[in-house]
């Protein structure tokens, strides 16, 4: 008999949901504290209160509850399907619960398949190693963050941006720039270079598994990483794009092999509600 984890996920969606992350929510007091102008501060403001209101009243820290992406590391040999089948019980529930918003559409009729549930919903990725428990992540992707998502091939002439660390730099802050007013300022980007076009919006989404603050082990990376912040937060955008000093939250960089012909540079745009939770679920022996 397959060990049954519906209970465990569903709290883990609730959470999710409901709960933005101590490292997020620092970052969003940080950020008010040095808000430089009444329409930072009073954003910022608003921002934290409705996160307290979400606790308190079990409801969504945002209305759109975006798409929900798993990340599972689990032994070698895990059972796949019956997990699987678990967590999409568990969204349902969840739907059920108001903690999830109807949000799953088949894109060719527009019916709203009414649970979250249906072909590419939910999201799952999967790390098989040794260990003796599961590691389970939940991220919520919103879809105005989502729209906010773009993706570069270097060189590009419109830049001048060429195939280094400084092209990359370039394009971050293009896309920045294209998504201000939009996309639920102060953000987080997640960014990955190289690839191909889907493993590079897939290596920049894995990006928002990493904490706030918390940098790349590359120097080269980290170094730019805190750049890119740095000049996207003196481009005066703000947040929700009123003005201000606080524009983006955090920049996380990752790199992945490329082909020669290719020089992606693929960028995924996370809000301010940025829903990202963890759990350890012990296996039964």
């Amino acid at each position: 008999m397959p060990q049954d984890f519906t209970q465990e996920l569903l709290q883990l969606v609730v959470k999710t949901s409901t709960e933005l992350p101590t490292d997020v929510r620092q970052a969003l007091q940080h950020a008010l504290k040095t808000a430089e102008n009444s329409a930072e501060t009073s954003a910022l403001d608003t921002m934290l209160k409705n996160a307290d209101l979400a606790v308190e009243r079990c409801l969504p820290v945002c209305q759109d509850t975006g798409t929900l992406l798993f990340y599972v590391k689990a032994p070698v040999g895990f059972d796949v399907p019956s997990f699987e089948k678990n967590a999409c019980d568990a969204v349902a529930q969840a739907t059920v619960m108001g903690v999830l918003r109807q949000n799953c559409v088949e894109t060719l009729t527009g019916h709203n398949t009414g649970n979250n549930l249906g072909y590419g919903s939910p999201v799952f990725h999967w790390l098989f190693e040794e260990r003796d428990n599961l590691d389970v992540t939940l991220l919520l992707k919103g879809g105005g963050s989502e729209n906010m998502g773009i993706q570069y091939s270097l060189p590009d002439k419109s830049l001048s941006a060429g195939r280094d660390l400084d092209g990359v730099r370039k394009c971050l802050l293009d896309a920045v720039v294209r998504a201000q007013g939009m996309g639920c300022a102060p953000g987080i980007l997640g960014v990955a270079i190289g690839g191909d076009r889907a493993t590079g919006y897939e290596e920049s989404k894995a990006q928002f598994l990493r904490k706030i603050g918390e940098r790349n082990p590359v120097p080269e990376l980290a170094a730019l990483e805190e750049r890119v912040l740095r000049e996207a937060n003196s481009l005066g955008i703000g947040p929700m794009g009123f003005g201000g000093r606080n524009t983006l939250l955090d920049v996380f960089i990752g790199v992945r092999c490329r082909i020669p012909a290719s020089y992606f540079v693929s960028v995924s745009y996370m809000c301010w509600c940025f829903r990202r939770q963890n759990t350890l679920i012990p296996l039964m022996t």
